[in-house]
């Protein structure tokens, strides 16, 4: 009885022994790795940049008063096309986005009309008054929220217009105390403000539309609402 015993428990210790050996014989399973996730790349609009800009302006002209401030102003309709070239730099902090920014638009905004010139309320007559703006420039500081590629920024600062005004078809005798019949060309200070919306097409590159309203000139001579698109170059800081 003993001896079977014996055998019975040799023989269950060799096919554990057995057993043993050919699991350590098998191929090991590879452990499991997760798939590696690419890190999510985030906008940022923080960068020097230069663009380009162009539109369209709807406004009125007031330029009696680059004669003399003595006349009695009348307005007309000054409206045109104009485009030209940015520059700026600006910082993002979280979602806040601060800068400046500057252009220089060449335009072709131009306009007419007839009135009665008044000089310190006697009548002097009547006049056409035409004039045309050659140039818009602005500096701006732009302050605005960025989500992601997308900026939604409000705008503001001075302005400076170069303006060329001509008086004609006067029914009164030109010169003296009575307005000069010839063209006064001058540049007027005054002031911006606006907002726009920027959308980032790559980490360089971004669109933008703006609407900007402009009035110049000390007594106000003239008010332009500018509608323009651009792209920017940026140059990452």
């Amino acid at each position: 009885m003993k001896v079977i015993v014996r055998s019975t428990v040799v023989a269950a210790a060799l096919v554990m022994i057995s057993s043993a050996a050919y699991a350590a014989d098998l191929p090991l399973e590879p452990a499991y790795a997760a798939p590696v996730v690419p890190p999510v790349a985030i906008y940022n609009w923080t960068g020097l940049y230069l663009g380009l800009n162009g539109g369209y302006t709807i406004g009125q002209a007031t330029p009696m008063s680059l004669y003399s401030t003595n006349f009695t102003a009348f307005n007309y309709n000054a409206n045109g096309f104009l485009g030209g070239v940015t520059a700026g730099a600006q910082i993002q902090s979280g979602h806040t986005v601060i800068g400046i920014e500057a252009d220089i638009d060449w335009s072709n905004i131009s306009g007419s009309g007839r009135g009665t010139i008044f000089n310190n309320s006697i009548l002097v007559g009547t006049a056409t008054l035409s004039s045309n703006v050659n140039s818009i420039s602005t500096l701006r500081t732009r302050i605005g929220y960025a989500n992601d590629n997308w900026l939604f920024y409000l705008t503001g600062g001075i302005a400076v217009t170069n303006d060329e005004s001509t008086l004609t078809g006067a029914t009164f005798v030109c010169g003296g105390a009575n307005p000069p019949c010839t063209s006064v060309t001058d540049l007027h200070l005054g002031l911006a403000a606006g907002a726009g919306v920027e959308y980032g097409i790559t980490q360089n590159l971004s669109a933008k539309a703006e609407y900007t309203w402009v009035g110049a000139g000390a007594v106000n001579t003239l008010r332009e609402n500018m509608l323009r698109a651009g792209v920017n170059w940026r140059f990452g800081m």
